[in-house]
């Protein structure tokens, strides 16, 4: 059983990844899945699809709307399909094994990025992001980067609207995978609901900076977010 203090102390992980996903329209997941592996690895994945749901909850409800439903489309279908491989990968991988497979995706997904081919929306690279996010973001419950790329050229508000959708969506197929599989737990629902103020508290402490991200600036976050869940994912599979 996880102690109540060790869950409030990652209620700030989760805080601070609301704050950054509120703003740049994924992030928290990045933010709060180390320090979560590393003090109560028994809450994962389950727990953080628990705030991979609510959050988007809060966003749509208060956010102007502006959503890429035909990629959307593509992604969430890809991410249907490939989400029972991410519940076999946690049955029967390591969360070592995982976590590079994602990492080295994410950083060659960004330097292909950053070369003279562009990652661009079209549904060809919706379908290849969700179909990714279907294992990555069942098994790690990092699945953001990759549609966040497909879309980094779009609007601030597209980007956010469309993510939390594909957040949404894909943390209601993945708990419910999981429930199925026997992977999610009793324990890590109470953790998602004891984390709940923590995203409300991000969500509110992002509003009024928002609206200071322009498109290219929003893009270079967006990228430097990537890099960062890369990198997290790889020292957490190779020092933990």
């Amino acid at each position: 059983m996880i102690s109540w203090w060790v869950l409030l102390g990652l209620g700030l992980a989760v805080f601070v990844g609301a704050l950054v996903q509120s703003m740049i329209g994924f992030g928290m997941a990045v933010v709060a899945v180390p320090f979560i592996v590393v003090a109560a690895p028994d809450l994962m994945p389950g727990a953080v699809l628990v705030t991979s749901f609510t959050l988007p909850v809060v966003q749509l409800a208060h956010a102007p709307l502006d959503i890429a439903w035909r990629e959307l489309g593509w992604a969430l279908l890809a991410r249907l399909v490939t989400t029972p491989l991410g519940v076999v990968a946690v049955a029967l991988l390591s969360t070592r094994v995982i976590s590079v497979a994602v990492a080295v995706l994410i950083l060659v997904t960004v330097a292909t990025s950053l070369t003279t081919i562009e990652v661009r929306m079209n549904a060809r690279n919706a379908v290849a992001a969700g179909a990714i996010a279907g294992v990555s973001g069942t098994a790690t419950s990092i699945g953001g980067p990759f549609l966040a790329l497909v879309l980094q050229h779009e609007r601030p508000e597209r980007i956010r609207s469309t993510l939390a959708v594909f957040f949404l969506l894909g943390a209601v197929m993945a708990i419910g995978s999981l429930g199925l599989a026997g992977e999610f737990t009793r324990e890590q629902l109470v953790a998602g609901l004891v984390w709940l103020p923590f995203i409300g508290a991000g969500y509110a402490v992002a509003s009024p900076l928002r609206h200071r991200l322009d498109g290219e600036r929003l893009r270079r976050w967006v990228l430097t977010f990537c890099v960062v869940a890369g990198v997290s994912l790889l020292v957490r599979a190779l020092v933990f």
